[in-house]
């Protein structure tokens, strides 16, 4: 397998549509245990990206952002669990509010506001991160820096050029 330190992609998209498309395309990549950190300023895009990324798995359910719950558990090709650390001062509040357990290797974890737990606590993680451009158009980039994440970069790419 090729080593993925280092891997990463720059793609922009000019709608909330077209960043719930690139979300999708990048859910066919997805495998269980994979964790996902979604990184930009508020109105980036990360909740419009977890809602693409849930319609690729295969999730019926209307998706919202957990702010208010923290984690919220969706049914699809693979269980989706989606987090929203924005609410939360730490990595302290992170674990003590399990919102790490055993369970989330069966599915896919995304996490929104992922800059707010330390990458010594969660390593294995994909980043992706959104930076906002005019109007609705978004610069999302995919950085892969484990082997096996490279699948999410090339997923991106193949979206990019059709």
């Amino acid at each position: 397998m090729p080593d993925a330190v280092g891997a990463s992609v720059a793609v922009r998209t000019s709608s909330a549509e077209q960043t719930r498309d690139l979300a999708a395309a990048l859910a066919s990549a997805a495998v269980p245990g994979d964790r996902i950190a979604l990184l930009g300023p508020l109105g980036a895009g990360k909740t419009q990206f977890a809602k693409g990324f849930a319609t690729g798995l295969g999730v019926r359910e209307i998706v919202n952002s957990p702010s208010f719950t923290l984690m919220a558990e969706y049914a699809g090709r693979l269980p989706l669990f989606h987090q929203d650390l924005y609410r939360l001062s730490g990595a302290e509040e992170v674990l003590g509010g399990g919102l790490v357990d055993e369970r989330q290797e069966d599915g896919v974890t995304l996490i929104e506001w992922g800059e707010r737990l330390p990458t010594e606590i969660d390593p294995q993680r994909l980043t992706i991160r959104f930076e906002v451009g005019t109007g609705d158009e978004r610069a999302v980039t995919i950085v892969a820096v484990h082997p096996g994440q490279e699948r999410y970069v090339d997923a991106a790419t193949r979206w990019a050029a059709r």
